[in-house]
């Protein structure tokens, strides 16, 4: 089978595409032959080798961390072959880009039925990022406000719509030609960080969900309510800091971990069939383009996922 690799940390090209053997199944584990891949900023991170110390100096390094596909081998668990499913793996050692991928039981669900395979690939890393963020570290409660910096990449997207989902008031800041994609997905004020400083604002959020995390809990802090919440998808040095002094203040500092699990793929599999969130693709490259997918990726210009086609 053919995968996306690379043999060291490094640019755009380090990323080679080679022939492997299949993968086997573990206990708890299917094969599943990956139909659609969705890129993220968190593999051009580790393609660099800004997470070393987690991914290690172990090569060669298979690239991205979510796929859709159909079961292989069930592996005697409770899917069938040709199950459509979609999920992501954990961890810092990505295994979805290439033509047959395994993983855990605990780390995929059905695919969505009304979703195609390139929809499906954009979820799950995105998704869950992003409810894992606003739902379980925010707890953003009916009514309440939170603000979504980085609003129209692929993370943001589905955060408009989960926020709006759970009943969040809902302001966004991206660029100006995006404000209004950004309202047409659920947003009830629309910044464009190109005409206005939110920093200089005099409104209050209880949530404020630092996408791009070029923000910091220091500079918005003055933006929050009095028990508000900054949370930043980027393991910086200074956010790890920040919520240790948590301990001692009312308003927090948090950071999203993503951690794959089939409950939360279930939940958005439901919103996603029923319409109350839709998976926004912007482009799709052939495997053979990856570098193309990854340096597009970087422009931070993407509107929605990026997605590599396995086909």
């Amino acid at each position: 089978m053919k995968k996306a690799i690379f043999e060291k940390y490094g640019d755009l090209d380090v990323i080679q595409i080679i022939d492997a053997p299949m993968p086997v199944a573990a206990k708890n584990e299917v094969i599943v032959k990956v139909k659609s891949v969705g890129l993220n900023p968190k593999d051009i991170l580790v393609r660099k080798g800004k997470f070393k110390r987690l991914s290690g100096k172990k090569f060669p390094q298979t690239i991205a961390y979510e796929c859709s596909g159909i079961i292989e081998d069930p592996n005697g668990s409770h899917f069938q072959k040709g199950d459509k499913v979609f999920g992501m793996v954990n961890g810092m050692k990505g295994r979805c880009c290439a033509e047959y991928v395994r993983i855990s039981l605990n780390e995929i669900a059905k695919a969505p039925s009304n979703l195609s395979y390139h929809e499906s690939a954009g979820i799950p890393l995105a998704a869950q990022t992003a409810l894992q963020a606003i739902r379980d570290l925010g707890k953003l409660q009916k009514g309440q406000s939170i603000c979504i910096n980085g609003a129209s990449g692929g993370v943001g997207t589905l955060a408009i719509q989960i926020a709006k989902e759970l009943g969040g008031q809902i302001t966004t800041i991206s660029s100006q030609k995006n404000t209004d994609f950004c309202r047409s997905l659920g947003a009830n004020q629309a910044i464009a960080y190109d005409g206005t400083d939110i920093l200089k604002s005099d409104q209050k959020f209880d949530v404020f969900f630092d996408v791009f995390g070029n923000y910091s809990f220091k500079k918005t802090a003055h933006l929050l309510e009095s028990r508000g919440i900054y949370i930043s998808t980027v393991p910086k040095m200074e956010i790890i800091k920040e919520q240790f002094f948590n301990l001692f203040r009312r308003k927090k500092a948090k950071l999203v971990v993503v951690k794959s699990n089939r409950k939360d793929l279930q939940w958005l599999a439901q919103g996603l069939e029923k319409g109350i969130i839709k998976p926004i693709v912007d482009k799709v490259f052939p495997m053979e383009a990856i570098q193309e997918a990854q340096k597009y990726i970087a422009t931070k210009r993407a509107k929605g996922k990026v997605i590599i086609q396995m086909d």
